[in-house]
Formats: structure tokens, sequence, C-alpha cells
């Protein structure tokens, strides 16, 4: 049975972070909301827990995990960027974007692409993921939470409850944050590629 935390979306009580926190680093897979919808995620270096998100989405292997992150900082410690990516980014984020780049070899193999060597990462808008992500001290390993058989991701904490409550260790209730997923830009050739139009808007982006 699945622990449930109600977490205000704007000022999240420290307290309930933190046990969040605690729960992640004892290898738990958790339900948290982000600035576009509801995400499942677990501590970057826990391979099982990474299966278990598998077996619960029943994915491939190769589907692209994304690392969820505090700033760009972050961002640069996992993954190689250049200049023109740096600017692009800071310009998006914290935002509803995901962005693939080269890895770093701080990413473990298992996350990376198998032919490119590239991982997803993102920094979200998010108040709770944002509160999350800082007590945690590095990335959350993270997939949206969209269920085999589904259209749509799940938005709704109850009724993410009443599915997941056997699955995961914890689920946050954030209220609700929308359907559409990240818009997924591709930077690993340098000019950017948008290979899902998401929720974050492209029609500014140079060369799209």
């Amino acid at each position: 049975m699945s622990q449930f935390f109600t977490i205000h979306p704007i000022n999240p009580q420290l307290r309930l972070i933190r046990q969040a926190v605690e729960i992640v680093r004892n290898g738990g897979v958790i339900v948290y909301p982000t600035d576009s919808c509801y995400a499942i995620g677990c501590a970057l270096g826990n391979k099982a827990a990474q299966e278990r998100i598998r077996r619960i989405r029943q994915l491939d292997a190769n589907h692209h995990f994304t690392l969820v992150c505090r700033d760009l900082s972050e961002i640069s410690a996992y993954a190689k960027v250049d200049d023109f990516s740096y600017r692009l980014m800071k310009q998006l984020t914290p935002g509803p974007y995901t962005f693939l780049l080269p890895a770093t070899r701080e990413v473990p193999r298992r996350l990376q692409n198998p032919k490119r060597k590239s991982i997803g990462l993102r920094v979200p808008e998010n108040p709770i993921s944002q509160c999350l992500l800082e007590e945690l001290g590095e990335p959350l390993m993270s997939s949206t939470l969209l269920l085999p058989g589904d259209e749509h991701p799940l938005t709704d904490a109850m009724e993410i409850r009443e599915r997941l409550e056997r699955q995961v260790e914890l689920i946050i209730d954030g209220g609700n944050c929308g359907l559409e997923p990240t818009t997924i830009v591709d930077l690993y050739g340098g000019t950017p590629e948008i290979l899902r139009q998401g929720k974050g808007d492209v029609a500014h982006l140079p060369g799209v």
C-alpha cells in the first residue's frame, strides 16, 4: 500500500518534501506533479526501481528516461552542452521542455540511448518538483505517467491512487497539472529538432 501526500502546489510543506525524498533514497518509486503532467520517478542510481517503472509502464529497452534536474548547472554535469544549446536552454528553463543531449560519464549506461549515447533532461517550473530536487540534491530519473492502454497521462491524484497504490511507494497529490507532456527538443546535432510538440511553445525557436 503506497503512501499518499497532499502537498500544496505553491507552498510545499517541507516536512512532507523531506519524507518524500527519504522514500526515494530508500529505493522507492514515487508519482509526483510537474509543470506538464504527472511523472513517475526514482533515484538516479537505483536500477531495480528503474526496472519497476519499466514494468509499470510496459516500456521497451529503447525508451528514453529523463533526468529531471534543478537547474542548468545540474544539466551540465550529466550532458555535454555547447554554447548554442546552453543559450537556448537558458531561455526555455525552467519550463515544459525535455532536451536530448550527448550524455557525460556521470550518466549510467543503462539510461543512455544505446546508439547515440544521449540522455533526456529537463528543468521543471513546478514548485513541488523543484523542492523535491533541491532536497534530494540530484536529478530524479523519471518518465511521464502514461499507463499501458491509456491515451493520455493520468492527472487526477485519486485515480492515480486507485490504479497504482500497490505498485509504488508514494503518490504526491499536487493538484491537476494538465494532460500535455513536455515538448521534446533534440539538441544532439547542435540544431534544434522538435521530436514531440507538447506544452512548450516552439514558435520562437531558431531553425524550427
